[in-house]
């Protein structure tokens, strides 16, 4: 047989080609007028699966967005490693502010545009492409696989945890890797240890019970905005500081050999700067940009709003203003805790006239680490200290992948993050885009782990 190196060179035309056809479904988890499109990109795989040769691919639905199962399992004796990775991606908004329009994937170069070219969807493929490259070439995995991709990632993974749970048999392995992930750079690979938990509340403050003329009752009534910009600028200290009481209480302290590790990963606060065009950077003092971004607990406004947003100008007291607020968490938080915490908090802090409710959001995730040397990271190292010519970082990183904690509980499986997005590729945002030769460089690196797995396991 060619071997996979040969047939993934032979077939990278058309391997790209199916991906610019999997990033025109506009499979938005997050907008109710998607889900039709989240399903069909479900089936998109699930068909592109079995065609790549791997068996018992099949969509399975959870209640809410579909999961997508497959497997390959005739390597006896060798372990067996689930490949996850998720195919729903984040709403385009603003659509102006693209440069092309996000469905419609557009190649400048080494780069694809597309909503979801990076997260996930240029990412989720890699394996896929990669098993069919060694099943074709080789005839044969040297390992077992099982796949697990799933349709509700972006908004947190609500019924993930219950379809865990009905299935553990069916998803029973020896640990995990997730294809959502990156690397820190070009030629720099990086080993996530850490991810922060998430949870998040929508915070709706009533005034009068309609909106009301601004001259004849300004001044006589509560303004639920005033209301609410009070609620808020009470949760943070000028300085940045959190100031939720028992906000903290469980957070663990960073060791010294921690913010050592942290400091030992480059890092220029003043490119940073420049790269998100801010003159300056803000957070809880006493900790660098990385200790804050990586290891200490945030709570964020995502959005605002109350009273007349149009143009021009509408003389009126509103009804109603509102909040959104995320936590990213660390060790040791647990997100009901948390929510808990911001009620008694906004109870607390809402002044008289108004009224605040609290509204829980679905999709909560528990911070999640990984011990260093896990074998499965060992492996991990081995294969990107080949490919990029010089060991890889240990870093840890704030975003959130709630199934990274569902599959240690429930499985008690490790996660290895083993993506191939860069920190520059406008993830969540407007012109969105991936790296072309990144991709090619994460199929080398599948087939590799692969290869090294199935020669000397995990403790090889």
């Amino acid at each position: 047989m060619m071997g996979w190196r040969a047939y993934a060179q032979e077939h990278r035309d058309r391997f790209l080609s199916d991906l610019v056809d999997f990033l025109r479904i506009p499979s938005v988890s997050a907008l109710p007028e998607h889900a039709c499109d989240v399903q069909r990109a479900a089936r998109w795989i699930a068909d592109r699966m079995t065609a790549a040769g791997i068996e018992g691919a099949k969509v399975m639905q959870t209640g809410g967005h579909p999961v997508v199962y497959g497997e390959w399992l005739h390597a006896t004796g060798k372990p067996t490693v689930m490949l996850y990775g998720h195919f729903d991606t984040q709403p385009a908004d603003p659509i102006e502010l693209w440069t092309n329009p996000p469905f419609e994937p557009t190649i400048v170069g080494d780069r694809i545009y597309a909503r979801g070219a990076v997260d996930p969807k240029g990412n989720m493929i890699i394996p896929i492409l990669a098993v069919e490259a060694m099943l074709q070439g080789e005839g044969a995995l040297p390992v077992n696989v099982k796949f697990f991709f799933e349709g509700q990632e972006e908004i947190g993974s609500p019924e993930i945890p219950e379809f865990v749970r009905q299935h553990k048999d069916l998803l029973a392995c020896d640990f995990a890797l997730s294809s959502d992930g990156g690397q820190y750079s070009e030629t720099e690979g990086e080993i996530l240890i850490a991810r922060k938990g998430l949870c998040g509340v929508q915070i709706d403050v009533q005034g009068p019970k309609t909106d009301v003329h601004s001259g004849t009752s300004g001044g006589a009534v509560q303004n639920p905005i005033y209301a609410l910009a009070r609620v808020l600028s009470s949760m943070r200290s000028p300085n940045g500081k959190i100031a939720i009481e028992g906000f903290f209480d469980s957070v663990v302290p960073l060791t010294d050999d921690d913010r050592a590790a942290i400091a030992a990963v480059p890092f220029d606060d003043d490119e940073y700067k420049k790269q998100l065009g801010v003159d300056e950077l803000f957070g809880e003092p006493g900790y660098t940009t990385l200790e804050r971004a990586w290891a200490r607990p945030t709570l964020d406004l995502n959005g605002v709003w109350g009273g007349f947003q149009g143009e021009g100008s509408k003389t009126v007291l509103p009804a109603k203003a509102g909040a959104k607020i995320t936590c990213r968490l660390v060790p040791n938080q647990e997100p009901e805790e948390i929510m808990s915490l911001i009620e008694a908090h906004v109870a607390k802090f809402t002044p008289k006239g108004a009224k605040a409710t609290v509204t829980r959001q679905p999709g909560t995730a528990r911070p999640y680490s990984i011990p260093k040397n896990h074998p499965a990271n060992r492996l991990a190292h081995a294969v990107l200290e080949e490919i990029y010519g010089k060991p890889p970082y240990y870093v840890r990183i704030g975003g959130t992948i709630a199934v990274t904690g569902i599959l240690l509980d429930i499985l008690g499986i490790y996660t290895v993050s083993f993506g191939f997005g860069l920190n520059d590729e406008c993830f969540h945002a407007p012109d969105e885009f991936f790296r072309i030769s990144s991709w090619d460089r994460g199929q080398l690196a599948y087939c590799r782990l692969f290869e090294r797995l199935g020669e000397r396991g995990l403790e090889g």
